[in-house]
C-alpha cells in the first residue's frame, strides 16, 4: 500500500492534465486535519460523485463535525473522480485517497458512504475497487474497512445488499457513534481476550464485529438475511438466519437535532452549490403520496429560530459566503417561519445576502412572507405545483385549486420577481394526456396573468420529472408508465412550450427514470444486475457522460431477468416487498390505506391538524427514551387505524384507474 508520500509525489506528476486539479488536493479552509496516530477510529466519509457535488452533501458535512468532535476518532473526506483522474489513477497505480491526510482508504477502520440517490450504486462499486477494496462484502477480511451505507435511497437495501457490509437505516448523527462505539469497543475486548473470537466462536472475527453492529438499532447487516422466491418470481419471504438480529430493522430517529455544522469547508473550485446551508426542519406532516422523503423522515423536529439565526451567522463568518440556504422539506410550514424572514432581512441587511428559502408550499405562501423575501427577489422564486389538474392533485394529495396558483404567482410577479420555476411531474398514476395537456395550459395561464402585472420581461422556468413509485409510500403498490407513455408525454408538453422563450422546459431522460425504478424498487437480484453492468463501463449513471442504457439492458439479460418486472407491474395486495423487513416506521396497513383513498380522490389534511395514526409517533416515543426535546407532539387521538390496523392482506386491491 502506498504512503502519503508517494500518493502526492505521485499526483504531482498527473494532477496538471487533468480537469479542476481542485477537485483532488485537499487543504480547503475548515477542512479538519487532525493526528492519524492518536485516533482509535479513523472513518472515510464518501461521496461518490464527483467533488463539485459532494463537498455540499448536507449529511456528511453534519457526520464529518460530529466525528471529528471526539478526541478518539477523525473523520476524512473522498469523493468520486472524473473519468480523466481515474484513468490516470489506474495507469499510475494510485488508490483512492482521503483529501486530508492523503491516506489510501483502505488504511481506514470505516468507511461510510452516502447513497441519497440509486443512480450513484455504479460509483459506489468503483470507489471500493479502486481502493483496492474487494468490492463484494464476503470477499472481505479483518485487513479491511467497514463498509457501510446510508442514505434515502437505502431504506431499499437490497439491491446492494452484496457490497454494503452493514446500513444505516434512517438518521445517522447517533448511528453513527454507536457504530464507531462498538468497533473500538470490539477491538479492545479482542485485543484483552489475546486475539480470541467471543460470542460465535464459528464466526471470523469480520463476521463477529459485523454480528455486533446489527445489534445496533437501525443498523442493518445483510449477510444475516435471506430472501426466498416464488415461482412468480416475487419475494416469498426475507428472513433473519440468526435467533438475535432483528427480524424488521426500524429506522433511527434522532430525537433532537443537534447543533448543525458552522465550519463549512470552502471548496479550491467552484461548485454546485457555494453557500451556507442550515437545516431549519427535519421531517413533513403533509403527506404527499408520491414523496419519499415525507414518508421516510418523519416526525417533524424543528430547530428554534434563535438557534438558526445563531448557526447562520456562526456559519457566514467562517466561511466568507454570500448565500445562505434555509433547508426543510416544506420550508414555508416552518412554525415561525416569518419571524425566521424577518429576523434574518433584519440581522444581515445591508450585506447583500441571498437568502434561499426552498421547498415553498403554494397555499401556505403568504403575503407577508414574499414581502419578506422581496430583497433576495433576484434569485428567483421557486414553487412545485406537482400535477396541473385539480383531480391530479386529490390523488398524489397535494391539492390546491387552479386559481390560488395564478393567484400565487401574479402577486410574485407583482412584487418585484422576474422568474418563477413550477415543478411538475408526469407518470402519476391513472395520468392521462389531458393531465399533462393541463401542464401546459397552466403554465401558459401563469405567463399571461404574470404579464398583466409585470409586462413582456417576466419568465417562468418549467421542470418535468418523472414519478418513479417508491418504496415506503403509499403508491409503492401501483406500476411505471412504459417508456413509450413517458416519451409521449415529454412530446406532446415540447411541442406546446417550443413557440414560447419565456418559457424554458427542462425534463428528465426517460431511461434514466427507468433506471432509478429498477434500483429503488428492486430485490437482491439486481445486486448482480449492478455488479454486470459495472463490470463493462457502468459508472456514473447520473451523466449523460456516463449514461450506458445499452449496458444495463444486456446486464438483465445476462443475468436472467426482465427489466419490466421490476418497473410495469402493479403489486399485489399481499405482495411481499424486497424492503419488507425494513421499515420507515410508517404502518403498511396506513400507507395501502392512504393509496386507496388516492384512487377514491380523497385528501388527507397537514397531518398536524389531525392525526391520521400512521405508526411514526409510538415508535419515536420509543427511541426518545429520556431525552427530552422540543418537538411537534401529536394530539391525543384514538382511530380505528390505531385500535384496529387494516389487514392488509385481507383487502382487495382494484386497479388503478378503476
Amino acid at each position: 500500500m502506498l504512503t502519503p508520500e508517494q500518493i502526492e509525489n505521485k499526483l504531482d506528476r498527473i494532477l496538471l492534465r487533468v480537469q479542476k486539479p481542485g477537485r483532488y488536493v485537499g487543504g480547503e479552509l475548515n477542512s479538519t486535519v487532525k493526528s492519524w496516530d492518536s485516533a482509535r477510529t479513523r472513518v472515510a466519509l464518501v461521496f461518490p460523485d464527483i467533488y463539485d457535488i459532494g463537498v455540499s452533501n448536507v449529511g456528511l458535512k453534519i457526520l464529518y463535525d460530529l466525528i471529528n468532535q471526539r478526541d478518539d476518532a477523525l473523520a476524512e473526506r473522498a469523493y468520486a473522480p472524473w473519468f480523466d483522474m481515474e484513468e490516470l489513477m489506474r495507469q499510475n497505480e494510485i488508490p483512492l485517497y482521503a483529501l486530508e491526510s492523503k491516506q489510501p482508504l483502505a488504511c481506514f477502520d470505516l468507511i461510510g458512504i452516502s447513497l441519497p440517490y440509486e443512480t450513484l450504486y455504479t460509483n459506489a462499486l468503483n470507489i471500493l475497487d479502486l481502493s483496492g477494496i474487494p468490492v463484494r462484502s464476503l470477499d472481505r477480511d479483518e485487513s479491511h474497512p467497514v463498509i457501510i451505507a446510508g442514505g434515502h435511497s437505502t431504506m431499499n437495501p437490497e439491491p446492494m445488499y452484496a457490497f454494503i457490509d452493514a446500513f444505516v437505516i434512517g438518521e445517522g448523527e447517533e448511528a453513527i457513534q454507536d457504530v464507531i462505539n462498538t468497533i473500538q469497543d470490539f477491538k479492545a475486548k479482542r485485543k484483552e481476550e489475546g486475539n480470541t473470537l467471543f460470542h460465535l466462536s464459528s464466526f471470523d472475527a469480520r463476521t463477529e464485529l459485523l454480528h455486533q453492529l446489527s445489534k445496533i438499532q437501525g443498523i442493518y447487516v445483510p449477510r444475516f438475511y435471506e430472501a426466498s422466491y416464488l415461482d412468480d418470481g416475487t419475494v416469498a419471504a426475507i428472513e433473519p438466519t440468526l435467533p438475535d438480529v432483528p427480524k424488521i430493522v426500524t429506522k433511527r430517529i434522532v430525537a433532537v437535532l443537534p447543533p448543525p455544522p458552522t465550519k463549512f469547508i470552502v471548496p479550491n473550485i467552484d461548485i454546485v452549490h457555494n453557500r451556507v446551508s442550515v437545516e431549519i426542519m427535519r421531517g413533513c406532516t403533509r403527506g404527499c403520496r408520491f414523496c419519499h422523503a415525507g414518508m421516510i423522515t418523519r416526525p417533524i423536529r424543528e430547530r428554534s429560530v434563535d438557534e438558526v439565526l445563531e448557526a447562520a451567522e456562526a456559519a457566514l463568518k467562517a466561511t466568507g459566503f454570500e448565500e445562505l440556504a434555509l433547508l426543510s422539506l416544506s420550508s414555508s410550514d416552518y412554525t415561525n417561519v416569518l419571524e425566521l424572514v424577518t429576523r434574518v432581512g433584519e440581522k444581515f441587511a445591508g450585506k447583500h445576502l441571498k437568502i434561499g428559502l426552498p421547498s415553498l408550499r403554494i397555499e401556505s405562501v403568504s403575503i407577508d412572507l414574499m414581502e419578506k423575501l422581496k430583497d433576495s427577489r433576484s434569485g428567483g422564486f421557486t414553487l412545485a405545483p406537482e400535477a396541473a389538474t385539480e383531480r391530479m392533485r386529490r390523488i398524489i394529495n397535494k391539492y390546491i385549486s387552479d386559481d390560488d396558483i395564478i393567484e400565487t404567482t401574479r402577486e410574485i410577479y407583482r412584487r418585484g420577481w422576474t422568474t418563477i420555476k413550477l415543478y411538475f411531474m408526469i407518470g402519476h398514476p391513472s395520468e392521462t394526456l389531458e393531465d399533462v395537456q393541463a401542464i401546459a395550459e397552466l403554465c401558459k395561464r401563469v405567463l399571461l396573468e404574470g404579464r398583466k402585472v409585470a409586462g413582456m420581461r417576466i419568465k417562468l422556468n418549467v421542470g418535468v420529472s418523472t414519478f418513479v413509485p417508491k418504496s415506503q409510500t403509499p403508491f409503492q403498490w401501483v406500476s411505471c408508465d412504459t417508456p413509450e407513455q413517458i416519451k409521449a408525454k415529454q412530446s406532446l408538453l415540447k411541442r406546446e412550450f417550443i413557440r414560447d422563450k419565456n418559457i424554458k422546459l427542462s425534463w428528465t431522460d426517460a431511461e434514466d427514470s427507468f433506471l432509478e425504478a429498477w434500483l429503488s424498487r428492486g430485490d437482491r437480484r439486481l445486486a448482480e444486475v449492478i455488479y454486470t453492468a459495472w463490470m463493462n463501463g457502468a459508472k456514473f449513471d447520473a451523466w449523460f457522460e456516463g449514461r450506458k442504457y445499452q449496458t444495463w439492458m444486456d446486464s438483465f439479460a445476462e443475468n436472467g431477468l426482465d427489466p419490466l418486472f421490476y418497473t410495469h407491474r402493479q403489486r399485489r395486495t399481499d405482495e411481499v416487498f424486497p424492503w419488507e423487513h425494513i421499515t420507515a416506521a410508517v404502518r403498511k396497513s396506513f400507507l395501502f390505506q392512504d393509496f386507496r383513498q388516492s384512487l377514491e380522490g380523497k385528501i388527507r389534511v397537514d397531518c398536524r391538524l389531525d392525526c391520521f395514526a400512521c405508526g411514526i409517533l409510538p415508535t419515536f416515543a420509543n427511541m426518545r427514551r429520556d431525552n427530552p426535546g422540543d418537538v411537534w407532539k401529536c394530539p391525543d387521538v384514538k382511530s380505528p387505524q390505531s385500535n384496529n390496523p387494516l389487514s392488509v392482506s385481507s383487502m382487495k386491491l382494484p386497479m388503478v384507474g378503476d
